[in-house]
């Protein structure tokens, strides 16, 4: 539930805070006034698209912050859970900055968020239905959508329409495979033989670089056993070997530390130098003792060198590659089997074919019954709103599989007793079809779960008793949700538990926007100047009074 709207420098705004309270609250105010940049600055905390010149002139940005209860919304939170957002005590503040550059930021929590979590999160809070908004009524889409949420059946849709995707899938798989039967099994022969050759090698991604370290040792054999041999002799085998000479060094120092124990530092210095060279030595010598020449090995490592990159020219690439390339044929066979296999593909799609029509059957069924509660509900609301005999259907029309389901539905409408229904968008007026789309609003709002509803001037054409009866309808509606109306119709207003007025005035030779919260004395005011225009008489204030308490009733 929306608790409070705050709005600065927006439009013809400077500075508003509102509270709001649950049940029916109506907004009114002179035309032009600008009752609906409250429902503009709503839609834009809510992720709407922002557009150039909303901020008020003469100021850098505009400002919007709106505070949720979602205490009872379990699916936002979740979805707050899911994307790490925190939440404080139920509570949800939105915020959206927009530059007068077009530039924006949005604020969740506090937190940064986009444009879209934004309107991802208004999904869950608030439904905003325009004065225009019946007209989608007449787009075959749009009624699937209103049965299919009036009857909970939508996540069974996407279930549906996911099921129909992988049946086409396959289907267009296996009509593929059956058109090129003759290039895949080309193909595959061919791989065949190249898989062969290929796995004979046994190529492995690790072995090329070992392969060449092998083959430098081996082809060097002679040079290294001589080279360690000579090495040996400079350290510690010949007359003059460094261990030799620094031993002598060493016994000399020793015998001058007598002297000066300061040259112990270049004592254990040499000391440790010593044992490096010793430990050389003797690595040096188990290397010699294991190192032999082996001609054989040479020319076994020289062979798979040689096939190895053979193999690589033929086919392009680098030696290394090799076993990669194997694995990537080995798979394209796979692929190819199945392709090349009917029956198989036949049986999958067969399978996925099935899935599709049990979860089609099981949205038919639910669109079935939903269908005629919803066309009872609805027509017994056409009743009260002066349209007296007239009747509201759905109609299930059988169509080919599609990613909708097996039916496609239609809202029809009979305008009056004993004629036939025939579709909405050949039969209803505009003034029809706004009774109509409200009656459906209303009907539908019972079985969802968005706490907030929004209706801007949806009484557009509509008066006399009929006004009244809308106001009953959206008065009804808000025992269940909270309802803000933007009316201007007095037998609406009335009726509203909350009352805003917007007015407009000169400040500082700037046109300002204001809202005001009625108390019961300017509530009387406002609804007899919706009902007597300029002139206010006394007749018009008791009018006034007994509509407004005849709405409170």
């Amino acid at each position: 539930m929306l608790q409070t709207l705050s709005i600065r420098d927006f439009v013809i705004v400077d500075s508003l805070e509102l509270d709001f309270k649950p049940g029916f609250t109506v907004l009114t105010g002179e035309t032009g006034a600008g009752k609906s940049i409250l429902i503009d600055a709503l839609s834009l905390v809510l992720g709407a698209r922002g557009e150039g010149g909303i901020t008020r002139a003469g100021t850098e940005k505009a400002e919007i912050n709106a505070v949720f209860d979602i205490a009872a919304l379990p699916g936002l939170q979740a979805w707050l859970n899911d994307n790490e957002i925190s939440l404080d005590e139920s509570q949800l503040l939105l915020r959206r900055v927009i530059y007068a550059d077009g530039r924006s930021r949005a604020f969740v929590n506090g937190s940064a968020a986009t444009v879209q979590q934004l309107r991802e999160i208004g999904e869950f809070l608030v439904d905003i239905y325009s004065q225009h908004a019946h007209h989608s009524l007449l787009r075959a889409a749009y009624q699937r959508q209103v049965l299919d949420s009036y009857a909970g059946l939508g996540g069974l849709a996407l279930d549906v329409a996911k099921a129909y995707q992988d049946w086409q899938i396959l289907y267009r798989k296996r009509v593929d495979a059956e058109r090129n039967a003759e290039a895949y099994a080309n193909e595959l022969a061919e791989l065949r033989d190249q898989v062969r050759e290929l796995a004979e090698l046994a190529p492995s991604a690790e072995e090329w670089e070992p392969l060449q370290q092998e083959h430098l040792r081996l082809s060097h054999g002679a040079s290294i056993l001589a080279g360690g041999e000579e090495c040996r002799e400079l350290l510690s085998e010949g007359e003059l070997a460094a261990v030799r000479q620094l031993s002598r060094v060493h016994h000399k120092l020793q015998e001058l530390k007598e002297y000066d124990g300061g040259l112990q530092e270049a004592l254990d210095t040499l000391d440790s130098a010593l044992i490096q060279l010793e430990e050389t030595d003797r690595f040096l010598n188990r290397y010699l003792q294991r190192a032999d020449l082996d001609p054989e090995r040479l020319a076994e490592v020289e062979a798979r060198i040689h096939a190895l990159h053979a193999i690589a020219r033929k086919y392009r690439v680098r030696p290394e590659e090799l076993s990669g390339l194997l694995a990537g044929w080995q798979a394209r066979m796979d692929e190819l089997g199945g392709a090349t296999d009917n029956g198989q593909l036949v049986q999958e799609e067969a399978s996925a074919r099935k899935h599709y029509d049990d979860l089609a059957a099981q949205l038919s069924a639910g669109r079935k019954r939903a269908a005629a509660q919803l066309g009872v509900g609805i027509t017994h609301e056409m009743q009260r709103l002066s349209l007296g005999g007239g009747r509201f259907e759905v109609a299930l029309l059988e169509q080919s599989p599609s990613a909708y389901g097996n039916e496609q539905v239609e809202f029809l409408v009979a305008g009056h007793a004993g004629v036939a229904s025939r579709s909405l968008s050949k039969v209803a007026s505009g003034g029809e079809l706004s009774r109509i789309s409200l009656a459906i609003r209303v009907v539908t709002a019972q079985q969802g779960d968005i706490p907030t509803m929004i209706f801007d001037e949806v009484d557009v054409g509509i008066g006399g008793g009929v006004a009244e009866v809308v106001g009953q309808l959206l008065k009804a509606l808000g025992v269940q949700r909270q309802v803000l109306v933007i009316t201007h119709l007095p037998q609406v207003a009335a009726q509203g538990r909350q009352h805003l007025r917007v007015s407009k005035g000169m400040v500082e030779g700037q046109t300002l926007s204001h809202i005001t919260v009625l108390g019961d004395a300017e509530r009387i005011e406002e609804v007899s100047r919706m009902l007597g225009g300029v002139e206010i008489t006394e007749t018009t204030r008791q009018h006034a009074s007994e509509m407004l308490a005849a709405g409170a009733a």
